[in-house]
């Protein structure tokens, strides 16, 4: 399967997605306009209603998903619930030098700097179906870093499912090059 466009999310749920984001500006650094998730994981129905849409997809998938992946920081809080509701394990990808063990490496291009990702060399076992959460699809720097990280490990991404896609960076557009998963975002934002 190659990167096709999602349908769109129930209404319902794009809904109570947007209703909980807040809009920051300036942060991290002026020009930015940071999406910020706290309210919406500080309302439990809220949450757990978000939790079981990012997973729904893969719920019940045959062959089913064995690992789900957090990016570090905000995906760690979505991913692991999803982890749990999928029957499936939990496996955090880290910004450099946080994991205690052998380690696998992808530095990338951010939109304002540069970082490296990495995961530990052992996190997959061959051929392991594994799905991607985090919180924002942005320029697809970071997805498409940890999306080559599984792969050098061996396993396969089965998709990739954010809480919030902001189009205008085109993060879709770069992972359109990776075929083999889908993307799924909870709500897209235009502009």
């Amino acid at each position: 399967m190659t990167h096709v466009a999602s349908p769109e999310p129930a209404g319902d749920i794009a809904d109570l997605v947007r209703s909980r984001i807040r809009d920051v500006a300036d942060y991290p650094k002026p020009g930015i306009v940071f999406k910020d998730i706290t309210p919406l994981l500080a309302d439990p129905s809220a949450f757990q209603s978000t939790v079981e849409a990012l997973g729904s997809p893969w719920l019940g998938a045959s062959p089913a998903v064995d690992k789900v992946v957090g990016i570090e920081a905000r995906g760690f809080i979505l991913a692991a619930p999803v982890a749990l509701a999928l029957g499936a394990g939990f496996v955090p990808v880290r910004k450099a030098g946080k994991l205690p063990s052998a380690v696998l490496s992808r530095s990338y291009a951010l939109e304002y700097g540069e970082a490296t990702l990495q995961v530990h060399r052992d996190a997959f076992a061959p051929g392991e179906r594994v799905l991607v959460v985090d919180d924002v699809l942005a320029t697809g720097g970071t997805v498409e870093a940890t999306t080559s990280l599984i792969r050098e490990a061996g396993a396969e991404v089965v998709g990739v499912s954010v809480l919030l896609e902001l189009a205008f960076l085109a993060g879709r557009a770069r992972l359109e090059g990776q075929d083999g998963f889908d993307v799924r975002a909870l709500l897209t934002v235009s502009d």
